[in-house]
């Protein structure tokens, strides 16, 4: 039989659970803080429910969601936003403490609620509709959203006609993935997970369009409606976002990342550019350097390429020439990083070990290392390390309010 225990929270893991000391050993317990005595109901493997607050820490404060503690998309709206900031911070240490490495960690540049220009939902047919939603944490249940405060305010006003888009194309048990990006022209819905098209059913999806006002909508990887191309804007750069195309979850995020890297590699004049994407930070460097962009994604380096062939001469920038390549299977050899007096890497969250053991073999005299994964940061770093470089500043960059996700920038010289 399941008995409730009173407990004290020790401290909070790196997914935002606090964790208790029980006879059992550890548990985790979701939305506590360090410090605070609670009732706890365990449910095995580790993991608590948690009951009620007796004595809340002094760093709780009022999550400004109703959805919160159901809605598995935010961890930490109840603890205060010094104390948030420094756990965050604090991850960085870990994981580079993890690896061996000793370095200053600067103070985090945060984020805003309402400022995420990205999100993706999930979406399940119903009798009335479709539910539409996050899923409730560590389960397959969407929770229906009728508000969202990491979202822009176009991407919360547009959820209930996003509902009804997905309803057209649902079956019933079937569920879908919506990742929906605010851009200059308006939103662009990229849907997986859909019924095949059909004459109808394209349609019916091409009405709903047409209502919500979207600038494009993808479904299962075809564009069925476009209004307007779905832009964005990369320092100066009017970039059409390809289908499900990469891009930081926010402009100040974004604003952030490229001032820090700009200043880490100063005033190199050619500079390789891996894991570019639609050119984030290409298009930053190409007005005053020459920037070689590659990215595995033909439809990214597409769309730079024909945004440089369009507004580079009136923009004034450098030449910047791209290379589709996979880095993970092939990396740059060293070698061929010999020309470049400055390299930028910002891969997913696997990271790019084998990309950062070419580079701690070259000679370039700069790096500049982004990484939405403290762990592989780390790891990488540790390569880069050994290979001779010196980590001279780390910075993390907060895109994911409220959630354990977080961005660092790290800058190696060589020597």
């Amino acid at each position: 039989m399941t008995s409730d225990i009173d407990i004290k929270i020790c401290s909070l893991g790196a997914q935002g659970d606090g964790m208790a000391e029980a006879p059992e050993g550890p548990l985790y317990v979701p939305y506590v803080l360090p410090g605070e005595d609670v009732r706890i109901r365990s449910q095995g493997e580790g993991r608590a429910e948690l009951l009620k607050i007796i004595r809340p820490s002094p760093e709780r404060v009022a999550a400004p969601c109703r959805h919160f503690t159901r809605c598995g998309g935010c961890a930490l709206q109840h603890a205060a936003p010094e104390f948030y900031a420094e756990w965050k911070r604090g991850l960085v240490g870990t994981a580079l403490k993890a690896r061996g490495i000793v370095a200053e960690i600067a103070p985090m540049i945060g984020s805003r609620p309402r400022s995420r220009r990205r999100a993706t939902f999930a979406a399940t047919r119903t009798k009335s509709g479709a539910t539409l939603g996050y899923y409730m944490q560590g389960t397959h249940n969407i929770v229906p959203l009728s508000e969202c405060p990491l979202v822009v305010p176009e991407i919360e006003a547009a959820l209930p006609a996003l509902a009804i888009i997905a309803a057209c194309g649902l079956s019933r048990r079937s569920r879908a993935s919506l990742l929906v990006t605010a851009t200059i022209n308006g939103l662009d819905v990229f849907v997986t997970g859909g019924k095949p098209l059909d004459g109808p059913l394209r349609a019916e999806l091409g009405r709903e369009a047409g209502a919500a006002n979207l600038a494009r909508l993808s479904w299962n990887g075809e564009i069925v409606a476009e209004r307007l191309p779905p832009e964005i804007i990369l320092s100066g750069l009017h970039v059409v976002l390809p289908p499900g195309g990469f891009l930081q979850p926010t402009a100040d995020g974004e604003a952030a990342l490229t001032s820090l890297v700009r200043e880490g590699i100063g005033k190199a004049k050619r500079i390789a550019d891996l894991y570019a994407g639609c050119g984030t930070f290409a298009s930053a460097f190409a007005h005053e350097a020459s920037v070689h962009a590659v990215e595995g994604e033909k439809a990214a380096l597409a769309a730079l390429e024909r945004a440089v062939r369009s507004q580079g001469p009136a923009l004034g920038l450098k030449p910047v020439t791209t290379e589709t390549r996979d880095l993970a299977r092939r990396p740059l050899l060293s070698t061929e990083l010999e020309k470049f007096d400055a390299v930028v890497i910002d891969p997913p969250r696997s990271g790019a070990l084998p990309q950062a053991e070419e580079i701690a073999k070259s000679p370039v005299p700069v790096i500049a290392s982004v990484s939405c994964n403290p762990a592989t940061f780390a790891r990488d770093a540790r390569a880069l390390m050994d290979g001779g470089y010196k980590l001279e500043r780390v910075t993390p960059v907060d895109q994911f309010l409220w959630s354990p996700h977080l961005e660092v920038v790290g800058i190696f010289r060589r020597g």
